[in-house]
């Protein structure tokens, strides 16, 4: 782990002490105060002392003990945890009054408390069945009473675990997984749950667990480093909300960062996610033991993957007689040939590799060029690989630009994984295209290096194209191909943004394009990488209404770079052509997609919006064009919550508002006045007029956060300016809106008038606040 933070582990000790001595003088009070005290008789209805079975205990107390499980067993107490105790007896009749005088103290102090009364029989046969207690119970730690009972208890838990191990492991894993795919990993979280997130606290136990049951070794310094840092930041969270939560949110994320000495949300998410992925890659490997002693041992026979690379026990290893110390390329090789076979690296070779591999030369050799090539259109497979290295520190050392991006946090919905993970899951889906393009190579290093900018300040677009040029150059790429590279990364954006943004028959759209891509190569990596890029950034940035609309684009300006006129698009789809042959306006409900034609008029666009504001449909996505006197909008919606309203519902009100027979601004006006306002703060709005983008038309860009009934205030704006909408390109992006409106004014021509221009910037700002 990186940096120094401020750590709570003192003040955990002080409070597992603190606690321990209060509940130690409960213990002694509860199990040795006369009954006569609370008016009850003792065993056998007599007054006087509970039987203390010979003085078996430290303080003369027998039979009887209170045991820490959970986080106070493991001496990790954070402010707002609960109390985990057991408290053990050998079958004493008075145990229960002794709980109640325990228990009931607790209770009324407020503190959070989960608790058991077991005989060490009862102990064990419960941790038999139940995951949570026996994993509690391995780890248990004695407070006060007889120490023999939690002796006892702990020896006979831990030894039916170790026989065991084979079906209890497996139901351990299981439940890993269960987490994980409910929590999601906590690395690449906007708000990671720090307990139950893949990478969390809970793995580190889980890895300690399976220690427990001598299968595999114990976490490692670097494992135990995170799992500390884990604790910090919980303990950090529990001061700040004051209370015992382990979601950071987002408006959290600054505070806790302060209580631990570091500058920002950022500077703690960056953190979070180089110890969320530091367990990550220790509890695969665990596993990866674990599976060994499951399904018994790979064959042991050495199969050639490589030059001085063998697989050997299910695990990529060196050859015999190889020497790391005279190879720098072996790393790269090593690597490659495990993601071509689909195995992973064992864990003694990396630790070799590491530490006795030279300095890669700069320029870097032919070979090792191809090898990172040849890793990187493994495709999936390749991943975990560089997770490998990653975690090994060679690719800060074979790529020095590779730090600042380096675990760093896309503090946006959109995207789903850190910079550096997006670049390999990018580059991983690029080696799906690499049959579609004339250089694989140049498309796979620029799937890796596209968002390298992000760790420089500015467009990382601009910056990236530096970088990517630094970069190129020390892998040994020619000139030319390093400019390539660096062309690619500046515009690795210009096709999605372009497709969505402006009006793909305009021509003007289409030669800025051709004229910022240059030749026919550098547009298919272009296309193959908006593919693979949309894709590794999430759900969100890439479907087939972005898809097809790249498509076109790219087909557009292919033709211009080679000097041909495209051939026409359809001018309507054969769908949309049944619709407009209904007349007066037709619409069709199919699942998220919304299509709706229609006589082409002022207002349509908005006015369909508002009625599937009204029913509670988020518009996702919107594209808006004239063909003749036809207009056709294609929404992609998805419901607000719950289940989507009535398709035929739908389609009556949409038609009732075409024919100008229903009014929704009424209905849409009482949502307003109920909506919540952002739990979080938000970037002001911002309308911006860009002239040059259309000589047909002004180009009206508007950013928001996005909120049901935008497009319909929008538009709404634009009619009472007595502007038109001519086309539009609607996209929601997680919780941002990125909308772009071609308009034009009542004699069809781009908005001159300045006053008009500014009277359509406050109209568009005011219907947005």
């Amino acid at each position: 782990m990186r940096g120094e933070t401020r750590s709570f582990a003192s003040a955990r000790k002080d409070r597992v002490a603190d606690i321990d001595r209060w509940l130690t003088d409960l213990f002694r009070t509860a199990a040795t105060r006369p009954y006569a005290q609370d008016g009850r008789s003792g065993p056998g209805g007599k007054g006087g002392f509970p039987d203390d079975r010979g003085s078996a205990g430290p303080h003369g107390i027998g039979g009887v003990a209170l045991v820490a499980v959970g986080s106070l067993g493991r001496g990790e107490l954070a402010p707002g945890s609960d109390l985990d105790l057991v408290l053990l007896h050998d079958g004493r009749g008075d145990v229960a009054r002794v709980a109640d005088r325990i228990w009931y103290p607790i209770w009324d102090s407020g503190v959070g408390l989960d608790h058991s009364v077991r005989t060490v029989e009862e102990a064990v046969k419960v941790a038999r069945e139940d995951m949570k207690a026996v994993l509690g119970l391995i780890q248990a730690r004695h407070i006060v009473g007889d120490p023999e009972l939690t002796r006892a208890a702990r020896e006979a838990v831990l030894a039916e675990w170790r026989a065991d191990s084979r079906r209890r492991l497996g139901e351990l894993r299981a439940a890993a997984d269960k987490r994980a795919e409910a929590a999601g990993e906590l690395a690449f979280l906007l708000e990671p749950d720090l307990k139950d997130s893949r990478g969390g606290i809970r793995d580190v136990q889980a890895m300690q667990a399976v220690a427990a049951a001598w299968v595999a070794s114990a976490p490692g310094p670097r494992v135990r480093e995170a799992y500390e840092l884990l604790l910090d930041i919980r303990h950090g969270l529990h001061l700040v909300t004051a209370r015992g939560t382990d979601r950071l949110v987002l408006q959290e994320q600054d505070a806790v960062a302060g209580t631990l000495g570091l500058l920002d949300a950022e500077a703690l998410m960056r953190r979070l996610a180089e110890a969320g992925r530091t367990i990550s890659h220790a509890f695969d490997a665990t596993w990866r033991t674990v599976d060994r002693l499951l399904t018994g041992p790979a064959p042991r026979g050495r199969r050639p993957l490589a030059d001085g690379v063998v697989e050997h026990g299910g695990e990529v290893v060196l050859a015999r007689g190889v020497n790391p110390r005279t190879d720098p390329t072996l790393v790269l090789r090593a690597a490659a040939a495990a993601a071509e076979a689909g195995l992973p690296l064992a864990p003694a070779t990396v630790s070799a590799l590491a530490a006795q591999s030279p300095p890669m030369p700069v320029p870097w050799p032919e070979e090792a060029r191809g090898a990172l090539v040849a890793l990187l259109g493994a495709g999936r497979a390749a991943v975990p690989v560089w997770e490998e290295l990653d975690q090994a520190g060679f690719l800060v050392r074979l790529i020095p630009d590779w730090e600042r991006v380096r675990h760093r946090p896309q503090r946006n919905p959109v995207h789903r994984y850190t910079v550096d993970r997006h670049l390999i899951e990018t580059a991983a889906g690029a080696a799906s295209y690499t049959r579609e393009v004339s250089r694989p190579d140049l498309l796979l290093i620029s799937a890796l290096l596209h968002d390298v900018g992000k760790g420089w300040p500015g467009d990382h677009s601009t910056t990236g194209e530096v970088v990517a040029r630094d970069i190129g150059t020390r892998m040994g790429l020619p000139p030319a191909d390093v400019e390539v590279l660096a062309t690619v990364v500046r515009h690795h954006l210009l096709l999605p943004e372009t497709a969505t943004r402006r009006d793909l028959e305009d021509p003007v759209t289409i030669e800025r394009v051709a004229e910022a891509v240059g030749s026919r190569e550098v547009l298919e990596l272009l296309a193959a990488l908006a593919v693979a890029d949309g894709n590794a950034t999430g759900p969100a940035a890439w479907n087939a209404w972005k898809a097809s609309l790249v498509a076109d684009l790219v087909r557009r300006v292919r033709s211009v770079l080679s000097g041909t006129p495209p051939a026409p698009a359809p001018v309507l789809s054969e769908e949309q052509a049944a619709l407009a042959r209904h007349g007066g306006g037709a619409i069709r409900v199919n699942g998220s997609a919304v299509t709706v034609v229609a006589p082409d008029r002022p207002g349509l666009l908005w006015r369909a919006a508002g009625v599937l504001a009204a029913h509670r449909m988020v518009v996702r996505s919107a594209s808006a064009a004239s063909a003749g006197a036809t207009a056709v909008i294609e929404f992609v919606v998805v419901p607000e919550y719950g289940t989507p309203p009535d398709p035929a519902t739908l389609e009556a009100d949409l038609r009732l508002v075409l024919a100008g027979r229903l009014d929704i601004e009424q209905r849409l006006a009482r949502r307003t006045s109920s909506m919540r306002p952002p739990r979080v703060p938000v970037a002001p709005p911002r309308v911006t007029l860009v002239d040059d983008a259309s000589t047909t038309a002004t180009v009206v860009e508007v950013r928001a956060h996005d909120r049901p009934g935008l497009l319909w205030r929008i538009g709404r704006a634009f009619g009472e300016c007595g502007v038109d909408v001519r086309a539009a390109r609607v996209e929601t992006l997680g919780a941002e809106a990125v909308d772009v409106f071609y308009v034009a004014d009542r004699a069809g021509q781009p908005l001159t008038d300045e006053r008009q221009r500014q009277q359509v910037r406050e109209y568009v700002l005011a219907a947005l606040r």
